[in-house]
């Protein structure tokens, strides 16, 4: 695959952006932004501030690999982000990755071009 990304710092809940951690570049979409209020049911549905997320890009909905408490209250100066397999995606509901700073947000995927 090809990814074409837009270098900013200027991100909205749903963009599915290109995160630099560990050394590794990894692919999320952006959930909640500073001060937001995020929740995870137990069948994987995602509310931010008491709504429920319409998520057609999620491939398979569910809780996945979680460690955190809800609701959590997105830290000043970071974003929520989750992988769009939740099932085996380790992103903010991971302590081991946790929220993500601005300033490891490489850009927003302008669009992609699959190969054959």
């Amino acid at each position: 695959d090809v990814i074409l990304l837009v270098k900013t710092k200027q991100f909205s809940t749903s963009d599915l952006c290109c995160v630099s951690w560990q050394n590794k570049l990894l692919l999320k979409r952006v959930i909640g932004m500073p001060g937001d209020s995020i929740s995870i049911d137990a069948d994987g549905n995602v509310f931010v501030n008491g709504g429920q997320l319409d998520e057609p890009y999620a491939q398979e909905k569910c809780l996945g690999e979680c460690d955190i408490s809800f609701p959590f209250i997105v830290p000043d100066g970071k974003l929520f982000v989750l992988g769009d397999r939740r099932d085996t995606s380790i992103d903010s509901r991971s302590s081991a990755i946790g929220c993500i700073d601005y300033e490891q947000m490489v850009g927003r995927v302008l669009f992609t071009v699959w190969s054959a």
